[in-house]
């Protein structure tokens, strides 16, 4: 019940407010948002890639309503990942990109036309795109333009959800030579009808879904804090005689960082997905979502209460 409370103020207006304006949520943010500019991005990329980590990175924002808002996004994917290029950090850095920032919602052809665009961007800087998974009223349309996209720059990155009772479907689908697909629990309000409810029900689902892809053919990434799902990862890659170098581990920026760390020291590839820019709202109510415990401190800097 609490984590729907949470995500329903993901979209309230006035609590998007208070909490802006609350000096408690400022330490919150920083925990979890690298910043908000192309400069912060690459700075915490760097110091990530210091420590032996892979990092993913993400310009917040979402649901954009006109083209302007659309290529803005655009325009600076294309200036980050100039400025990685430049700092010499592509190799250990890929973007990840949601179509609904790009137009999805009002203008589909344009969503594709800015993600293609990113992509050529990518390439030509010497690194890889995942296109990040919404709610389930876009999974059908963005995963039709992973699909088109994957025609010009085969390892594009699909995101599946395994609390979405189709995604053990997906997995299979998607897992042929060459693919890339981050497997992840999903942190958005569902219906019962498309989506488990149950955490046990979501974490048996994304322990099929870890076969399906280990069997497969392409580049599982495991995107999980759960220790007990860490550990099956690792006992399914054994069972399907996978090296470390054809699959990783991915978890957030903020969360469990010695993990993260101690992973990579035993020689697992290990992703950070690190968010940043000023839309950073939305995002930091489904990370409240997903971890309980930070909920009580959040709370009482919202309310003023000691």
């Amino acid at each position: 019940m609490l984590r729907s409370v949470i995500l329903a103020a993901a979209r309230n207006k006035w609590v998007e407010r208070r909490v802006e304006t609350t000096p408690i949520s400022r330490g919150l943010v920083r925990r979890f948002v690298a910043g908000t500019t192309t400069d912060d991005a690459v700075r915490t990329t760097q110091q990530l890639a210091d420590d032996g980590l892979l990092i993913s990175l993400d310009y917040l924002g979402e649901d954009t309503f006109n083209a302007g808002q659309a290529e803005a996004t655009k325009d600076e994917y294309l200036r980050l990942l100039t400025a990685l290029h430049k700092a010499k950090l592509t190799e250990a850095a890929e973007v990840s990109v949601k179509l609904t920032a790009l137009g999805l919602l009002f203008d589909p052809e344009g969503a594709y036309a800015n993600a293609k665009e990113i992509c050529d961007a990518a390439a030509d800087a010497g690194t890889t795109v995942t296109v990040d998974m919404e709610d389930h009223t876009v999974t059908d349309s963005t995963l039709d333009i992973v699909n088109r996209l994957r025609a010009d720059h085969a390892k594009t990155g699909a995101v599946l959800q395994s609390y979405l009772r189709r995604t053990e479907a997906d997995c299979k689908e998607f897992s042929g030579p060459g693919s890339r697909v981050r497997l992840c629990k999903g942190a958005y309000k569902e219906p019962e009808s498309v989506a488990y409810q149950a955490r046990l029900d979501v974490d048996r689902s994304y322990v099929r879904c870890i076969n399906a892809l280990m069997n497969g053919q392409g580049y599982p990434m495991l995107a999980t804090h759960d220790p007990r799902l860490i550990e099956i990862g690792l006992d399914r890659a054994k069972w399907f005689d996978r090296s470390p170098d054809t699959y990783e581990f991915q978890m957030l920026f903020g969360i469990r960082p010695n993990e993260q760390k101690r992973l990579a020291g035993e020689g697992h590839r290990v992703r950070v997905y690190v968010p940043y820019g000023d839309e950073w709202y939305g995002y930091l109510m489904r990370r409240l979502a997903e971890r309980p415990a930070n909920v009580g401190f959040f709370l009482k800097g919202v309310t003023g209460k000691n």
